[in-house]
Parts: C-alpha cells; structure tokens; sequence
C-alpha cells in the first residue's frame, strides 16, 4: 500500500476517533492531544498496517494503548497541588522513615518463592521479570507463544499464593 493510499484510508477513517478520545480521556483539551498522538503513531508506524486489516480496530488499539500508558505514567508521578503558594506543583515526599529490616525481610521471602518454583516456570517468569517480552522468552526458549504465557501466568498465581500464605 502507498503511502498516498494509507493517508487517504487514514483520514477517512479518523473522524470516529474523537468521540472515543473524549470517553476515555473525560476532557476536550486531553481528547484533542489523544487524537493528535494517535494519528502521529498510525502515520509513523504505517508499515505496520497490513491492507485489509480493519484500520478503525487498528486505530482504536493505538489510542487505547496510548491512553492507557499515559495513565499509567501519570499514576507513577506522585503529585500535590498546593494553592496557597501559588499552584504550584510540588514533588511528594514521605514524612516518615521506613522500615528496611522489614522490607528485606519480605524481598528474601520472594526470591525465596521465585527460587522454589518448578524449572518449567521459573525460566520464562525470570525472563519476564528482566524486561524480555513474550515473543522474545518463545524464541529463547524454543517454545509456541501461548505455552510462554500461560507459565509466566501459572508461575505469578504460584509466588501468589506462596508469598500471601506468609
């Protein structure tokens, strides 16, 4: 597909997206840059595209997504709004000191669980757990994709219950 194609697929397309950018986002402004991005991403990641493929199902996964880890990111920055010194953003910080015998404690008790679990899910949740994605661990490991995941699945309901019963 050329590029004139796509473009043309692209923006005859889009208009559905900006009554789903405000539902997610609950703010015209937000929407707007949602949209925006959106369609940044489609227009960068068009080789991706494969013609035929539902391009509305496509543009609504890239939104999704997109909303969903700008959530993400925004719950990670622990903020507060202080209006009595000008609105100012203010980074949070804890007022108390922790308790690191008892965090260590903990952290020996999950490496602990993590050392006990059977070979056959150990290997592909330490996998994950260092930042390698699915398909990648599938092909290290020389296993389908779906065998892949339902181990790492298995293996977090085991650390689960194991870690919980303590």
């Amino acid at each position: 597909m050329s590029s004139t194609e796509f473009n043309n697929l692209l923006l005859g397309n889009a208009d559905f997206l900006r009554p789903y950018a405000v539902t997610l986002t609950k703010d015209s402004e937000s929407a707007k840059d949602l949209y925006q991005e959106t369609l940044f991403r489609a227009l960068s990641n068009r080789e991706k595209y494969l013609a035929g493929t539902n391009i509305r199902a496509w543009l609504y996964t890239i939104m999704r997504n997109i909303f969903i880890n700008n959530y993400r990111r925004g719950n990670r920055q622990y903020r507060l709004l202080d209006n009595a010194v000008g609105d100012y953003l203010l980074s949070h910080q804890p007022s108390a000191i922790g308790n690191f015998a008892e965090s260590d404690l903990r952290v020996k008790d999950v490496q602990m669980a993590v050392y006990n679990l059977p070979v056959i899910f150990k290997q592909p949740f330490l996998l994950y757990f260092e930042g390698y994605k699915y398909y990648e661990i599938a092909a290290i490991l020389n296993e389908p994709l779906g065998t892949v995941k339902s181990r790492i699945h298995f293996a977090r309901k085991m650390l689960k219950t194991r870690i919980t019963r303590h």
